[in-house]
């Protein structure tokens, strides 16, 4: 088949792979180059790496909704989007089939961040969908879905990896059905519908005021980009890896820190949390072994603050 592909993270890169291997990419959509990190520096998404590296054209619209036409002139046979990161106008969708590999079980979490949802939400199992696309956001009929198992050592990064071999390898199988005249729709259930959306910088944000599960399972979806958040003495301070801890202190006000010589202990709403790996303003993530000897940051009895910054 020709199809465009449209995508931006590295959840779309094993979907680019499959396509330029099995079918002919006209063209590659991705976001346009963000500034990323400390020094704010001008960074290419991981489809578009691939893509030059594949030796296909890549086009970057600021806007999808009003620049498009590019892709209609081509007339590929499908649209293929995974992780595309902006809606597809309906202008485009009547004139061309789309075909999204959404991560999750449709219905469930329609949206940009359904990966990170599912950690934040502690769940056991998720899943990959192939779908058609429509207008309204996540919406089209079911083709294809398989079942993901979420790991106890989970975070996004090894989650959305596993997944995003189980998105490619099923639009592989999707696409070999329609070639054959196989089409499959199974219509949503709206009843069944919520939402995972495109997170935002106050979702980034630990509050101590919660349980100890909750907080594990915030940082494992933030991890290990862009990282969970709290603040300390108007310290912006990073969690990427973190643990129960049996250290109980009912006294003490969730956001405490109750150790900070050898471990890094911090009260709950329920308990404590162990954290494990962390970032400081200005300073690489490390090991909490290593940022404790000689930080003078965090002390014992602090409290981390309400509020994000």
């Amino acid at each position: 088949m020709k199809v465009v592909m449209m995508g931006t993270p590295k959840f779309a890169v094993p979907v680019l792979e499959m396509l330029h291997k099995k079918h002919t990419v006209l063209l590659v959509v991705t976001q346009p180059d963000k500034p990323t990190g400390r020094k704010k520096i001008l960074t290419e998404s991981l489809v578009k790496i691939k893509a030059k590296e594949l030796d296909i054209e890549v086009f970057q619209p600021v806007k999808l909704k009003n620049d498009y036409q590019r892709i209609i002139d081509l007339k590929p046979d499908y649209i293929i989007t995974a992780a595309y990161g902006q809606m597809l106008p309906k202008e485009l969708l009547d004139q061309i089939p789309a075909i999204n590999v959404h991560g999750s079980i449709l219905p469930r979490y329609r949206g940009g961040a359904p990966i990170q949802y599912a950690l934040f939400d502690g769940l056991r199992e998720t899943g990959v969908t192939v779908m058609y696309m429509a207008y309204q956001m996540d919406s089209g009929d079911i083709i294809k879905q398989e079942v993901v198992q979420i790991y106890e050592n989970d975070n996004y990064m090894s989650l959305s990896e596993r997944m995003s071999i189980v998105g490619a390898n099923l639009l592989d199988s999707v696409l070999n059905d329609i070639s054959q005249g196989i089409k499959h729709r199974i219509p949503q259930h709206i009843d069944k519908v919520s939402f995972a959306y495109t997170l935002k910088r106050e979702d980034e944000f630990i509050s101590f005021h919660q349980s100890t599960d909750s907080i594990i399972n915030r940082i494992k979806g933030l991890s290990p980009e862009p990282g969970a958040h709290a603040i300390l003495k108007n310290n912006v301070i990073k969690f990427y890896r973190a643990q129960k801890s049996d250290i109980i202190d009912s006294k003490a006000v969730p956001g405490t820190v109750l150790q900070s010589k050898k471990r890094l202990i911090i009260k709950t709403l329920d308990g404590s949390i162990e954290i494990l790996e962390i970032q400081a303003p200005g300073k690489k993530v490390m090991n909490i072994k290593d940022f404790l000897n000689g930080q003078t940051i965090i002390k014992d009895d602090d409290v981390f603050i309400e509020g994000s910054k």
